[in-house]
């Protein structure tokens, strides 16, 4: 089903649809930033904060393999209300940390938790992305612009998620704030079930399991690039980032913890938002409404190649001064903003091509599995995150970043027009 400019049901769904996604992640965003920093302040070594999130991006993995196919058996709806639910469960279940346990079961505990907060991440994602391929318009760049503003949206909104996370934490507390935010999720979701128009489709029991392999080589080979792309990310981002500012701006007072939560989020706040916004504006800046599919395709490894020039300029950078100093700070800071813009543009070239590849019969399919090669990206990023800030501190983390972004680009070039 496409629909277009005079089936004004396709719009009023796009806009539940985006509605929903934003209420998500904007808890996402708090979650990881709550979480994050307040077990760093418990003691947990980088290494230890990596774990964290492990089982949310093998969560992710798993559930986006099968959400594609639960998506086209009971319909798009079904999987956007579960991502929903379940992360009001998981933020219910997370206020029950307590603090006598010893570290080895927090850890435990928060990982299951965090997994099944990974498990309603990419249901609502796939549910999502999945939405704008059926409800947009087939005319000109009208794909390419309903999904750049969804993604692009998205990712402003989240980014908001961590300046929220990091000031409630100083101001409320951990529980008060976990809570607050499993209240306002719920009615969101209460307020989207009872408004929903119709417009997505309801699914076909005919749906088998394996068709979520798909024999597509664009679709193989763009998941493949985006894996590395999302890997290059997270292994500065995830931990090596915050932690690394937080050993620069935290002098280990209370006033100390509380400014440098403020900055850690605010930074991180910024980036997604920046982030979002260049996304939402990237089918403007690459001429996509001039441009045929052909020319997008060829463009796809040059902003890989362009991206990885960053991360190994910074690691350079951070390994010849060696002791932070604010200049260095602020040259990282500004180097990461410049990731972040053209990362955002990768991300959403990324985001429509497989849209495009794709076939409306297997949409949710297509979808599940290139997201699950997205949270496989964001795993081994996670991984190499806390492994090599150990190691090697944050110029580890860029490096490995930059290699990454490099097999992105080589991946890249195997995509060719059908």
């Amino acid at each position: 089903m496409t629909t277009t400019p005079d089936r004004p049901e396709g719009l009023s769904a796009y806009i539940a649809v985006t509605a929903a996604y934003w209420a998500f992640m904007l808890t996402d965003g708090a979650l990881r930033m709550l979480v994050l920093l307040h077990f760093h302040t418990l003691g947990f070594s980088p290494v230890q904060l990596a774990y964290l999130f492990v089982l949310y991006e093998i969560a992710g993995i798993v559930t986006n393999l099968s959400a594609g196919w639960i998506a086209a058996r009971f319909g798009l709806t079904s999987t956007l209300y579960a991502g929903l639910g379940l992360q009001i469960v998981a933020l219910i279940a997370l206020s029950q940390l307590d603090p006598a346990w010893g570290l080895s079961a927090s850890v435990v505990f928060v990982m299951c938790v965090q997994g099944l907060s990974g498990v309603a991440k990419d249901l609502a994602k796939m549910s999502s992305k999945s939405a704008v391929k059926l409800l947009a318009p087939s005319e000109g760049d009208g794909l390419f612009r309903w999904v750049a503003i969804l993604t692009g949206s998205k990712n402003t909104v989240k980014g908001l998620g961590f300046l929220v996370g990091a000031a409630a934490l100083a101001l409320v507390g951990f529980v008060p704030s976990v809570l607050g935010m499993a209240v306002v999720l719920a009615c969101i979701l209460l307020a989207i079930v009872l408004k929903m128009p119709a417009g997505l489709p309801a699914g076909r029991k005919e749906a088998k399991f394996r068709e979520v392999f798909s024999k597509d080589p664009n679709v193989n080979w763009l998941s493949t690039a985006r894996v590395f792309l999302f890997g290059a990310r997270d292994v500065w981002f995830v931990v090596g980032i915050p932690i690394y500012f937080y050993a620069v701006l935290s002098d280990g007072s209370i006033e100390g913890n509380r400014a440098a939560f403020f900055t850690i989020g605010t930074f991180m706040a910024i980036w997604v938002i920046l982030y979002g916004a260049v996304q939402a504006s990237a089918p403007r800046l690459l001429g996509a409404k001039r441009r045929p599919l052909a020319d997008l395709i060829g463009v796809a490894p040059f902003w890989s190649g362009v991206l990885s020039i960053v991360p190994f300029a910074l690691a350079a950078l951070v390994f010849v001064v060696g002791d932070p100093a604010p200049w260095l700070t602020l040259t990282i800071v500004a180097g990461l903003l410049a990731f972040g813009a053209v990362f955002a543009l990768n991300s959403a070239l990324h985001s429509y091509l497989i849209l495009a590849f794709t076939r409306g019969e297997r949409v949710t399919m297509d979808v599940g599995f290139y997201y699950m090669a997205n949270a496989a990206g964001r795993l081994i990023g996670t991984l190499l995150s806390g492994l090599s800030y150990q190691i090697g501190g944050l110029a580890a983390c860029l490096a490995i970043a930059g290699t990454m972004l490099a097999l992105a680009s080589l991946s890249s070039r195997r995509l060719r027009l059908a």
